[in-house]
């Protein structure tokens, strides 16, 4: 058996395909381009009601979402010298392991949130042309000072 990745060229999945496969295991893809409508954001539905990628399901059948804990998880749960061949994380008892789990949710709660916003400024600035071009701006601005 292998795993399952719900994800999409440009999504948060491509860490955890490129995670799986320096730790050797093996993987399909289910290609899922949620932002490109209901159709995609369906497939995605079985296995995360949220509709949101990525989801990683287990050989075993579990389920696993948002890219970081998926990374950590795969870090951790692997044989330690896989782990250290694949440079994936430090070990639990290692001393970067702090500043590694703190970017590894900068990551997410800082960034991923920005591109929600760049990539449907009307979320937030309603239908208003000028409204929608100063959010996009200010959303670029934060994007390269992260």
């Amino acid at each position: 058996m292998s795993f399952t990745v719900y994800g999409a060229a440009g999504s948060g999945s491509v860490p955890v395909e490129a995670a799986l496969t320096l730790l050797g295991l093996a993987y399909t893809v289910v290609e899922a381009p949620t932002w490109e409508g209901e159709a995609e954001r369906d497939k995605v539905a079985p296995v995360n009601p949220m509709r949101q990628l990525p989801v990683l399901v287990t050989p075993e059948g579990e389920i696993l979402t948002e890219s970081a804990a998926i990374l950590i998880w795969l870090a951790d749960r692997h044989h330690p010298a896989r782990r250290a061949e694949a440079g994936l994380a430090p070990a639990p008892d290692d001393a970067r392991r702090g500043q590694f789990l703190r970017w590894m949710s900068f990551v997410p709660a800082a960034i991923y949130s920005m591109y929600w916003v760049r990539d449907v400024p009307s979320r937030l600035a309603g239908n208003d042309p000028e409204d929608q071009a100063r959010i996009l701006q200010r959303t670029e601005d934060r994007i390269a000072e992260c």
